[in-house]
């Protein structure tokens, strides 16, 4: 043995994007809380980081499941990495305006209108419910995640002209093969 230790390499999922059909239609309840969820999880975080984002949602990867996983500190600080499996805002305060991205959306970016504060119940990994709260950048990377969870795109967010204008770019853009 050469003393070399053996990496765990982790499957890297591909994200989807719009059209795909999987990101319009609701995620299924999660039943079976066991290490097959669990290693989904872990890949769905390295999933996220190599699309350089703050948080991704099962049906992003074609999964149309109801789990999503954020990580506002992208990576910086391990105690904020947050799963939500059968997630559901119970409570929802204030309003905040900021722009949006979506790593099914890549290169659109829309200011969309926000709940401040939401408290969010959910299970995690082991099936266990919880409570959290954010405010904020957490507050609006649980509301963007859970949209997903629900076959709702922060497009669907803007107003009619705006989407247009987003959608036409977009048809532009696959037609000339860059999407």
């Amino acid at each position: 043995m050469t003393g070399k230790v053996s990496e765990k390499k982790t499957k890297i999922h591909e994200v989807v994007k719009w059209p795909d059909p999987v990101l319009a239609k609701p995620g299924a309840t999660v039943t079976v809380f066991d290490a097959k969820l669990k290693k989904l999880v872990d890949e769905m975080f390295e999933s996220m980081y190599a699309a350089q984002g703050i948080g991704l949602a099962a049906p992003q990867i074609a999964i149309s499941q109801r789990i999503t996983v954020i990580d506002v500190s992208f990576r910086k600080n391990p105690e904020e990495k947050i799963v939500l499996i059968n997630p559901e805002i119970v409570e929802r305060e204030g309003k905040q305006v900021e722009e949006e991205g979506c790593l099914s959306l890549p290169e659109i970016r829309e200011k969309v209108s926000r709940a401040e504060w939401v408290k969010v119940k959910a299970q995690d990994v082991t099936g266990k419910w919880f409570e959290i709260e954010g405010t904020e950048l957490l507050a609006r990377a649980m509301q963007h995640e859970i949209d997903h969870l629900e076959g709702v795109l922060f497009i669907d967010r803007l107003s009619r002209l705006k989407r247009d204008l987003v959608i036409r770019k977009i048809k532009k853009l696959i037609k000339n093969g860059e999407w």
